[in-house]
């Protein structure tokens, strides 16, 4: 591992819940997996095994922890938890759909979406708040990895766009920059003295 090479992230979604079959938001509710995403953190570990990561960051949110406990057993590492790594809270709109969200909180939902989905819903996170944490989180990431070495970072849909962003020094983590990342899906983010290049995102390991 020359000073040559660089750092590379694997960020991982986590393997599905019900409720995102269901399409309810999530936040910092604490769903667990269900049998498919136990199915998909299964495969989606041993791809990465074959990575040889040296290292494991995760959400501290259960079906994060739950994927990580898959990449663990097929590395050997020990993942660590990064609290700063959570989804979006998403404050009175979690547990809801789209649907449900508009119908119970019609006022909250219109500012949400005139906003470009970028505020604050009541008792949640805007996007430039969660991008603020995840920002800290990647900056400490990086400072502490050694030239070639292979990371992987399992969160979740919104917080990985923020990590996404954060590595690649964008202002912002606008939703609309990024297409939501599948279930198990993997995205790369080579890091070299500090310039982030988006080498690939939302790649399939698993089964949906």
């Amino acid at each position: 591992m020359g000073a040559e090479h660089p750092v590379e992230v694997h960020l991982l979604r986590h393997g599905r819940t019900v409720w995102n079959l269901e399409g309810r938001a999530q936040g910092h509710t604490d769903v667990e997996l269900d049998e498919v995403g136990h199915r998909q953190a299964k495969a989606a570990a041993a791809t990465l095994a074959r990575l040889e990561p040296s290292r494991i960051l995760t959400s501290d949110l259960r079906r994060a922890t739950q994927t990580a406990a898959y990449v663990e057993q097929e590395t050997g590492l020990r993942a660590v938890l990064e609290p700063r790594l959570r989804e979006t809270s998403w404050g009175v709109r979690e547990g809801l759909t789209l649907a449900e969200f508009a119908a119970q909180h019609p006022a909250e939902h219109a500012a949400w979406e005139a906003s470009g989905r970028t505020v604050a819903i009541a008792g949640g996170e805007a996007e430039a708040d969660v991008l603020v944490r995840v920002r800290a989180a990647m900056r400490d990431l990086v400072a502490g990895a050694t030239p070639g070495e292979r990371v992987v970072v399992i969160s979740h849909g919104g917080a990985l766009k923020s990590a996404v962003a954060a590595l690649l020094d964008w202002p912002d983590a606008d939703p609309t920059r990024l297409r939501g990342m599948a279930n198990c899906a993997l995205t790369r983010v080579d890091v070299h003295r500090g310039r982030g290049t988006l080498v690939s995102y939302n790649v399939p390991t698993s089964v949906h």
